[in-house]
């Protein structure tokens, strides 16, 4: 089963793709439950101007509740298995086939 923290597998280039796919809003939420080093992915595959908006959206973001983030965190899974399924990103991380 693909969860949210499979993301962590998914090339730069791939989040970037997730991530203009995605609300700005939803993104908040899903990141309230999520790893310290899944918010890094997610805050270096931003311009730095992007990436500090979203830091002080988290921070100003009270609590949110549990059933709020996952079903944030299962949206962005959706959008990155539709891009999957379009070819435009890789999941799963099975980075041993070679690309010619």
């Amino acid at each position: 089963m693909f969860v949210f923290e499979n993301l962590m597998d998914v090339d730069d280039r791939g989040i970037q793709v997730i991530l203009r796919e995605i609300q700005g809003d939803q993104l908040v939420i899903a990141l309230k439950g999520a790893a310290p080093e899944m918010r890094e992915k997610i805050f270096k595959n931003m311009s730095t101007r992007a990436a500090e908006m979203l830091r002080e959206d988290l921070e100003a973001r009270g609590p949110v509740r549990l059933s709020e983030v996952e079903a944030a965190q299962k949206e962005i899974l959706k959008t990155a298995r539709r891009l999957s399924e379009e070819g435009q990103i890789m999941l799963g991380g099975g980075g041993d086939d070679a690309f010619v």
